[in-house]
């Protein structure tokens, strides 16, 4: 089949536009904002928690109450994705995090921040699931990959320019309050960008030309002509099949160490390692801006494959068999090295591979098709920030009972060998006859 969709001739003699590879760098951009917004927070804890004299504990329960409410949102954010359509759900979504995102500014204490933490989460959910369902509409089967890790790769470029640009802000200011207000307010204005420029189908966006809405249309045709009928049932319906537990568990593992570098690491480099407030931006940088590339190049290789007819079970097994192994072995390392260069090289490779996993994004619109892949998403992002919930809290105890990094170090080396088993597990060849 995806032989058929990469050779499919073109009607027209105009070259088709790239109108979808231009949403998807807006989705990247969009991504990638909603990750400074995240980890400004992170950049921002050692500061704070002076300010507000929080310990360790409480700092890991404030870094997790984003996903108390970012995680509940998942499957209704989801389903709205389906019912109202990406657009709208998207352009909201990052007004209203913009807006929580510069109200924390005014938090006068650990409380405060907590609250507009758990605003932040519920406006922040439906981004990803209606970003998935934009993949299911705007690409076709050989391009999913490369849709889904321009969806994705916002994480880990978010979190690298969140790490320097937060860094740098409070740096010039001598105040995380500013930081969080520019974040805030640049936000909400690309909320309004939003709007403008995405549309909920092909035919719908003034700049696609007759060749590019073809070219979806006519893939589309082959990839519905071989989707099962719909037997009608309800979205639950989907958790008979060991391929849906497997990749909701393998995202959780996944993010189970992405989450918890994400949300731990700068304190963790500061603290073990020495670094001041200006090397912690910039080691923060690297490392996630590793994992960004990581993920582009995962998703080229994909694609690639799937384009010259690599089956979908080859490519995506070798392919996160691979990124699963590499990550863990290089985050095992990290707990038993001392030299701090050596440190966050490893730190790098670790998310250049474990960032591959972003074509997880793709999994489910090959598993539900268009019409449901909103909802599949939102139980796979649930099940993935189930880990964002945990992961804070367990690194925050662990520090805090043994006064080491050692025992969370092993534990997200853990979660890389459970992501390598539940990404074997899943059939990703067929669709599933809900």
């Amino acid at each position: 089949m995806s032989d058929q969709v990469s050779t499919i001739a073109m009607a027209d003699t105009a070259k088709p536009s790239g109108v979808r590879w231009k949403i998807f760098l807006l989705m990247l951009f969009l991504i990638s904002i909603n990750y400074i917004d995240r980890a400004s927070l992170s950049v921002a804890m050692p500061v704070i928690a002076k300010e507000f004299d929080i310990d360790p504990a409480m700092q890991g329960l404030i870094l997790s109450s984003f996903f108390w409410t970012y995680a509940l949102m998942q499957v209704p954010g989801g389903m709205l994705a389906d019912r109202f359509k990406p657009r709208i759900v998207i352009a909201l979504a990052t007004l209203f995090w913009g807006f929580f995102q510069a109200l924390a500014a005014l938090s006068t204490s650990w409380m405060l921040l907590l609250l507009t933490r758990l605003g932040l989460g519920a406006s922040e959910a439906p981004i990803y699931p209606a970003g998935g369902k934009l993949n299911a509409i705007w690409m076709t089967q050989t391009e999913r990959g490369r849709g889904a890790t321009l969806l994705d790769g916002g994480a880990p470029l978010g979190a690298a320019l969140g790490s320097i640009v937060i860094a740098w802000l409070m740096a010039a200011f001598s105040s995380w309050r500013v930081a969080f207000v520019v974040a805030g307010v640049g936000t909400m204005l690309c909320g309004l960008w939003a709007w403008y420029y995405i549309r909920n189908a092909p035919r719908e966006h003034p700049s696609v030309n007759e060749a590019e809405a073809r070219y979806l249309e006519e893939a589309h045709a082959i990839e519905d002509a071989a989707t099962p009928p719909s037997s009608g049932a309800s979205g639950m319906a989907y958790f008979r099949f060991r391929s849906v537990w497997c990749m909701c568990l393998g995202w959780m593992f996944f993010n189970t160490t992405f989450y918890g570098l994400l949300t731990w690491m700068p304190t963790y480099l500061f603290k073990v390692h020495g670094f001041d407030i200006k090397a912690l931006g910039g080691a923060s940088f690297i490392i996630f801006f590793a994992g960004f590339v990581g993920e582009l190049v995962g998703g080229w290789i994909g694609d690639g494959w799937r384009a010259r007819g690599g089956a979908p079970n080859t490519v995506f097994r070798t392919l996160f068999g691979i990124a699963a192994i590499m990550a863990t072995v290089s985050i095992f390392l990290v707990a038993y090295v001392t030299n701090a260069v050596v440190v966050v090289v490893l730190l790098s490779t670790t998310l250049f591979f474990l960032r591959w996993c972003g074509m997880y994004w793709a999994i489910p619109s090959a598993l539900a098709g268009r019409g449901k892949s909103g909802f599949l998403g939102g139980c796979m992002n649930l099940g993935g920030n189930i880990a964002g919930i945990t992961t804070p809290l367990i690194v925050g105890f662990i520090v805090q009972a043994t006064g080491s990094y050692f025992l969370a170090l092993m534990y997200f080396a853990a979660a890389g060998i459970a992501l390598l088993i539940c990404s074997t597990l899943i059939d990703y060849s067929r669709k599933l006859p809900v």
